[in-house]
């Protein structure tokens, strides 16, 4: 029986190429195609996949979201994360979200099919050049993740927590709407954050805000 995969990355080259490797193998087969994570769940909720090979930063849901919900519709689905972050906080928190590998995508055509091979065996995969790295210390402090925001997500973060809809922060900043949801989708990424509440609890810990007290924020 044919080994059934859905791949979910938001470049279309790079997903085409993947494409490509997987139908290499034999008795691999890719079901399924999502530009984005929303596009991942629904896909893995009706095609029930044995592998789902995630993208960690997608538009409309990252790759972080997307596990946990996948993990819901579709229990049976192995899911490997694929990333640009070789931070081992971004591998910890893929794992912790129900992951079984994580493969840098530089390195994604060396490892790839050797991460899938693992996780049909029921066994998990990093990628070597980040097995041996650490955890980051339990209990990150605020000011130690607000370090690893660039000014632009700073900017956003803090607009967001003010209650400022999408399409409000785009015209502040003079950006599309469709790129502050990436960077709100980055923000949830980077900070482990899963929902807006979050973010804005977040921004008022970090003196963000001027507001003590979190505002009514908008639905989006």
């Amino acid at each position: 029986m044919a080994i059934s995969l859905l791949l979910a990355d938001d470049h279309v080259i790079f997903r085409q190429g993947l494409v490509l490797l997987m139908r290499s193998q034999t008795d691999w087969q890719v079901v399924g195609e999502a530009s984005d994570g929303a596009e991942a769940v629904q896909l893995a909720e009706r095609l029930q996949p044995q592998i789902a090979v995630l993208d960690v930063e997608m538009p409309v849901m990252n790759g972080l979201e997307a596990a946990h919900h996948i993990r819901t519709v579709s229990p049976q689905t192995r899911i490997l994360a694929l990333s640009t972050y070789s931070d081992p906080y971004y591998r910890d928190q893929m794992f912790a979200a129900g992951a079984r590998g994580y493969v840098l995508k530089n390195e994604a055509i060396d490892d790839l099919i050797s991460a899938i091979e693992a996780v049909l065996r029921d066994e998990c995969f990093v990628s070597p050049c980040l097995a041996n790295l650490a955890a980051p210390s339990p209990g990150r402090s605020v000011e130690v993740d607000v370090k690893t925001l660039s000014e632009r997500e700073l900017e956003v973060l803090r607009l967001l927590a003010e209650g400022q809809r999408t399409k409000e922060i785009a015209a502040t900043l003079g950006i599309s709407a469709r790129t502050v949801e990436t960077y709100r989708q980055r923000l949830m990424l980077k900070l482990g954050i899963q929902t807006l509440p979050g973010l804005v609890k977040f921004a008022v810990r970090a003196g963000l805000t001027q507001s003590k007290s979190l505002r009514a924020y908008p639905k989006r």
